[in-house]
């Protein structure tokens, strides 16, 4: 993919208001949480005004789940396809007609292939423009595992469905953005992974995104140290002075207002990562484990770099507390109206780069959005 080019298209979208926008969400592993938040969700009082929710399951699951966690006031739509959606409905697209064991609390190959059923029919309907944006619920990343699905987890997934080259799993909660420039890598694999070209990549795609999606017009970026103290001058490790460092200062030269290497647990320690609008880390848990604890419950996971909207709660199966009425909905609730936002960005977004002498006379520029 050529950086300069905006990889971001909403081609053949019918521009809609607020209230009719279709949010897919498949239904995740089945004996995780991943109904009871969804459910939770949609039992908010006037929830349904601000989207259609569409999701990707059965009713029969959904009907367990809702008696599990006495939810008695959600009737479901069953449709069969998600053009028949209704407003102000909780609609549930049956991905198969066959007996269903849920077990609580359990990996078992059955919640796998349900899994991947649901993801594969809401990513066919999002490139058919069926739905506009795409929730997706926890999976268990070893028995989603098949054929199929040979991936480390959704964002490989979906970069391979929508060829996008270089996905970003960007963890969102207000102003806070946490990137990765490595994803889900075993550790020893890290610094071998890491290169000039990945990081100048990952910072273009993070700028593009931070300008189309998030509506900040010049975006300042931080890039976190691979090793401790940034390598305090090799002693313990060059790969932030050989490669780093580097690719920091190429992109800095080319326009990018990004910054660093930082140590990473100066920068979270002394809050100096509220300067900037996006925080590149070298790898998950450098990034993540920050992340959560500032999040407090409300993180989001955005894949920026696809050419279609999907966010996902920024949460687990979490099989310890399934069926027993303990999960907070408030990261999935966060992740359906961030995606819905970012389409609405990435619409005005377009609409401006698409008449741009419009927009200057209107004074509504790419350089006069802000955040």
């Amino acid at each position: 993919m050529d950086m300069n080019q905006r990889p971001y298209s909403l081609k053949q979208r019918e521009i809609k208001a607020e209230g009719e926008i279709r949010v897919g969400i498949t239904h995740g592993d089945i004996n995780g949480i991943g109904y009871e938040v969804i459910m939770k969700t949609m039992v908010e009082e006037g929830i349904f005004n601000h989207f259609i929710p569409i999701i990707y399951g059965t009713s029969k699951i959904a009907s367990y789940h809702r008696k599990t966690l006495n939810i008695p006031d959600l009737p479901f739509n069953h449709i069969r396809r998600a053009s028949q959606a209704q407003k102000h409905k909780f609609n549930i697209v049956n991905i198969t007609d066959k007996e269903v064991k849920v077990n609580l609390g359990q990996s078992t190959q059955e919640a796998g292939e349900l899994a991947f059923m649901a993801l594969q029919q809401a990513c066919k309907d999002l490139e058919e423009g069926q739905i506009d944006v795409l929730v997706t619920a926890p999976i268990n990343k070893h028995n989603i595992q098949s054929e199929n699905f040979q991936f480390p987890g959704h964002t490989e997934y979906l970069a391979r469905v929508f060829n996008a080259c270089c996905p970003l799993m960007l963890m969102v909660a207000d102003n806070l953005r946490i990137g990765t420039i490595t994803g889900h890598l075993p550790l020893r694999k890290v610094a071998e992974t890491i290169s000039e070209d990945l990081i100048i990549n990952k910072i273009k795609v993070t700028e593009q995104s931070l300008i189309q999606d998030f509506r900040i017009a010049k975006p300042r970026i931080a890039v976190l140290s691979l090793n401790p103290h940034a390598g305090d001058q090799g002693l313990l490790g060059d790969e932030d002075e050989k490669i780093v460092a580097p690719a920091i200062q190429k992109a800095f030269e080319e326009g990018y207002l990004v910054f660093g290497p930082y140590p990473a647990d100066g920068f979270f320690g002394s809050g100096e990562f509220q300067k900037f609008d996006a925080i590149l880390a070298m790898y998950h848990d450098q990034g993540l484990t920050p992340f959560k604890l500032l999040a407090e419950g409300r993180g989001v996971n955005f894949t920026a770099g696809l050419p279609v909207v999907r966010t996902s709660p920024a949460h687990g199966t979490a099989y310890e507390i399934a069926g027993k009425d303990q999960a907070s909905s408030l990261s999935m609730r966060e992740a359906i109206f961030l995606g819905i936002d970012i389409y609405f960005n990435r619409l005005q977004y377009s609409e401006m780069t698409a008449n741009p002498l419009q927009n200057n006379k209107e004074g509504d520029t790419a350089e006069q959005i802000e955040d």
